[in-house]
């Protein structure tokens, strides 16, 4: 009987081998090569609206996927995953203090060593410079000039692409170039990279302040790209992640970064004929703009609807946030304008409030209204 249980037991352990052998090994799944991954920088410094409309752009590109990531995840190395980065708008000298020595030369790793792509937007571009003084990445071939004047406004101002530039954005040949703008920085090229390339150069005057010198901006580097290593930086002064019927530049960055394809995008998002002329925002036209913000909170109804208007019209940033809060209003008249300026202002990051604000309204008019606005931005 013990002779039988044992032959058995190795009949057994035989075919088991057998079976595992016949096991067909299933490889992992295969990455997507056309997929581009890119990291927002979101720590400290970084502005946190800045961050949302940078990722919100980004995803105009069907084939790119954005993330938020802090520096604690750089440090835990999730910059492996990822094909660009972008420091965005908010403090180019706090982003810097946040990545501290070791995050910086993961960066410098990134792009030199391995080849990515790295793009600075505003304080992203501070810190990509090369000023004498002043705490950044050292990486450009650009340097920021007329420091103590850093602060030097907000608005919607004019630049001008050369020829280089309208290689990457040819859909802005022959069209109204205008971004949205804040502090942005002004540079110079330092003239000591054969791969440097100025793409755009500020029209606007910037000097909104009493006090502060004319003349300074137009001219100045707006815009620029250049190999770095085996990797490739994107600079740009503007917010084209906030500008509406401009936001597609910033994808397109991504793509030149990557060495990846242009593609072509949507045209729904391709506006730039929706502006016609520079907005700086002096001590007059902020203290108008906080006087609008207001009557938002108003009782009367066709004061803040007026308002609403009169802030889109003025190209004020902060108003398009507002906007979404007023989906909310007690007032369906504004709820409805407030879902119409929405999609106007391609505010795609308010899809979500949208959507829920179309579950419980019961006017139809405002229906229609959320219904129109998620149609055009729910991508």
């Amino acid at each position: 009987m013990k002779y039988i249980v044992s032959k058995l037991l190795i009949l057994s352990l035989f075919l088991s081998l057998g079976s595992c052998q016949d096991k067909t090994v299933v490889p992992p799944a295969k990455k997507n090569e056309n997929l581009i991954s890119v990291g927002v920088f979101d720590g400290n410094g970084a502005g946190a609206v800045s961050v949302i409309e940078t990722i919100e752009a980004l995803k105009i590109d069907k084939n790119i996927k954005a993330i938020a990531v802090s520096a604690s995840d750089i440090m835990s190395g999730e910059l492996d995953e990822l094909d660009a980065f972008i420091f965005p708008g908010g403090s180019g000298s706090k982003q810097l203090n946040n990545l501290g020595d070791l995050g910086k030369e993961k960066i410098e790793k990134f792009v030199k060593e391995e080849g990515k792509g790295l793009i600075g937007i505003c304080a992203g571009a501070y810190m990509l410079c090369q000023t004498e003084g002043y705490p950044s990445l050292q990486f450009a071939s650009v340097k920021h000039i007329d420091r103590p004047h850093y602060d030097r406004g907000r608005g919607l101002v004019e630049f001008k692409l050369g020829e280089n530039g309208l290689a990457i954005f040819p859909e802005l040949k022959d069209k109204p170039q205008f971004l949205q703008y804040y502090d942005g920085p002004v540079m110079e090229s330092l003239g000591t990279s054969k791969t440097y390339m100025e793409l755009a150069q500020y029209v606007t005057d910037i000097h909104p302040h009493k006090g502060y010198p004319s003349n300074i901006t137009p001219g100045k580097v707006f815009i620029y790209n250049e190999e770095l290593g085996k990797g490739r930086i994107f600079g740009i002064a503007g917010h084209a992640e906030s500008t509406p019927g401009m936001r597609w530049m910033i994808p397109r960055m991504a793509r030149w970064v990557t060495k990846t394809n242009t593609i072509p995008y949507n045209a729904k998002w391709i506006n730039p004929e929706r502006y016609d002329k520079p907005i700086l925002f002096d001590k007059a036209t902020s203290q108008f703009e906080k006087s609008m913000w207001w009557k938002l909170v108003s009782n009367d109804e066709i004061a803040k609807l007026q308002a609403m208007d009169t802030l889109f019209a003025l190209r004020s940033r902060p108003a398009v946030r507002w906007n979404v809060g007023l989906l909310r209003d007690k007032n369906a008249k504004v709820r409805a304008n407030a879902a119409s300026l929405l999609a106007k202002a391609e505010y795609t990051d308010a899809v979500k409030d949208l959507k829920s604000s179309l579950s419980v309204e019961q006017d139809s008019e405002a229906k229609v209204a959320i219904e129109n606005a998620l149609r055009f931005l729910d991508k």
